[in-house]
């Protein structure tokens, strides 16, 4: 709802995970160009909050033009997708995080693409120590596209 309200992404609790894996990985977010493929927030109430939900396809979709145009114009080296959303609104549906992240992914434009778990799903994590192991392999991740940038 942070991301919401303040009109630009990764600026709440995940976006602090985000810049503590970025840190640890020895990439400057300051040098990064951060957006969400999808423009909207779309949710659902549960409660007193408002719980994020997963676009559609059509959404999707009508998004596309927006992201190509920020594309185009900041030339990005590397693009990285965090989470499956973003994976499945700029690879394809067929896009699994599980299997796709951490490596080169195939798309129609030329700067390098690949994967990482969004920074909300560390966390979600159940206890401390599946919370260690996924910010570990998300720092790898995140390694993976620093070494790219070098």
């Amino acid at each position: 709802m942070t991301e919401d309200l303040s009109g630009r992404p990764f600026v709440g609790p995940a976006g602090k995970m985000l810049d503590d894996g970025l840190s640890e990985a020895g990439i400057d977010r300051d040098q990064a160009y951060v957006t969400n493929a999808v423009k909207h927030f779309k949710w659902r109430p549960a409660g007193k909050v408002r719980l994020h939900a997963k676009p559609n396809a059509a959404q999707i979709k009508a998004c596309r033009p927006w992201f190509e145009a920020e594309l185009e114009t900041v030339d990005p080296k590397v693009v990285l997708c965090l989470g499956a959303t973003a994976g499945q609104a700029l690879v394809g549906p067929s896009f699994r995080v599980t299997r796709d992240r951490g490596a080169w992914l195939e798309w129609p434009h030329s700067p390098l693409v690949t994967a990482t778990i969004h920074p909300s799903a560390i966390l979600r994590a159940r206890d401390s120590a599946e919370r260690k192991d996924a910010f570990a392999g998300f720092v790898a991740d995140l390694r993976f596209v620093a070494e790219a940038l070098k």
